[in-house]
C-alpha cells in the first residue's frame, strides 16, 4: 500500500466544509465537550476545527454546514447555536433520546491533476470546488500528460452518549473508509485494549495505516504518537497509556478504484475520550 499524505486527502474530499488544506500538518477534529452523559436531555458543545496542534485551533475553523448529528434511532439532529469564528466552529447538540449519538461529516468523489502542454499543473475540482463525478468527462482533457485520477474519500467523527449505549449509528455505510468499533467508542478506559476495525467501501482495509495521538501535545516535547496497522481483516487494536481525548486518524490507499480512476484513497479520524479507571 503506497504512503498518502492527509493534506492530499483532505484537500480533496473537505471542500464540502469549505476548506481548502495547505500544508501536511493540518489535522480537521470535532471534539465533544463530554461522550458521556446523564439526565434528562443533556446537551453537548462541540468545537470543530482544522488545526496544526491536536485540539488546539490555530489555522481555520471547520464549517458547520456539512457536520450531520445522527440520534441512536437513525434520524438526524439539529445542531443549534452553531457559531463560526476564525480558528473554529461551535455548536451545540440535545441528547433527547437515551443511547450513542454519532457527530461528523462525510464526502467522496473523484480528483485529478494532470499538467498541460506547456507543463502547468492544473486539478479538477478547483481549489474550493465540489466535484460532481458527471463532470469529469469534459472538465478534464483526454490527453492530459501525467493524469492521476483517484477515487477519495473522507470522513470526520466523533461519538457521545446519553445513558446506556446503543450500536445502532456505528453499523458501516459501505462507502469510503469506515470505522467500525468492536469495543464501543464511548467505553474506552485507561490501560485496557480497545479493538477496533476499518472498511474500505464495506470490505476490510487490510494493511491501513493508524495514527492515534493523546491531546495535550502542544505541552509536550512530542507527539507521542501510537501507531498500528489493520491486519488482513481491517482489525486492529490499541492499548490506551492514559486517561484524556485521543485524535485518531486512518489512511489507506490501493489500486481497486473504478474507472476513470486508477487511485482508491480513504482517509478517516475521529475523536475519543478515554476515561480513567
Amino acid at each position: 500500500m503506497k504512503k498518502m499524505t492527509i493534506a492530499r486527502v483532505l484537500m480533496a474530499s473537505l471542500m464540502t466544509a469549505g476548506i481548502a488544506m495547505q500544508a501536511e500538518a493540518h489535522r480537521a477534529w470535532i471534539l465533544p465537550s463530554s461522550t458521556v452523559l446523564s439526565g434528562d436531555d443533556p446537551y453537548v458543545t462541540f468545537d470543530a476545527a482544522v488545526s496544526n496542534t491536536i485540539f488546539f485551533p490555530d489555522h481555520v475553523a471547520l464549517g458547520a454546514d456539512a457536520v450531520t448529528a445522527t440520534a441512536p434511532n437513525g434520524e438526524k439532529v439539529a445542531l443549534e447555536n452553531a457559531s463560526r469564528g476564525k480558528y473554529r466552529t461551535t455548536f451545540d447538540v440535545q441528547l433527547k433520546e437515551e443511547g450513542t449519538y454519532k457527530i461528523g461529516l462525510a464526502s467522496a468523489g473523484l480528483r485529478a491533476f494532470w499538467k498541460d502542454a506547456e507543463g502547468k499543473r492544473h486539478m479538477w475540482p478547483g481549489r474550493g470546488q465540489q466535484a460532481n463525478d458527471a463532470d469529469f468527462a469534459t472538465a478534464v482533457p483526454k490527453n492530459a500528460k501525467e493524469l492521476r485520477v483517484t477515487q477519495s474519500s473522507r470522513r470526520i467523527e466523533t461519538f457521545v452518549t446519553a445513558g446506556e449505549p446503543s450500536d445502532a449509528v456505528l453499523k458501516p455505510e459501505g462507502v469510503g473508509l469506515e470505522l467500525v468499533p468492536v469495543t464501543h467508542p464511548n467505553d474506552l478506559y485507561a490501560g485496557e485494549a480497545a479493538k477496533f476495525k476499518l472498511l474500505i467501501d464495506g470490505e476490510p482495509a487490510k494493511g491501513a495505516e493508524v495514527v492515534l495521538i493523546p491531546g495535550g501535545s502542544r505541552y509536550r516535547d512530542n507527539q507521542e504518537e501510537i501507531q498500528v496497522k489493520a491486519d488482513a481483516a481491517g482489525l486492529f487494536s490499541v492499548t490506551w497509556p492514559s486517561a484524556g481525548q485521543y485524535f485518531m486518524e486512518a489512511e489507506y490507499e490501493d489500486s481497486k478504484a473504478k474507472a476513470p480512476a486508477t487511485v482508491r484513497s480513504g482517509a478517516y479520524s475521529a475523536t475519543f475520550e478515554v476515561l480513567p479507571m
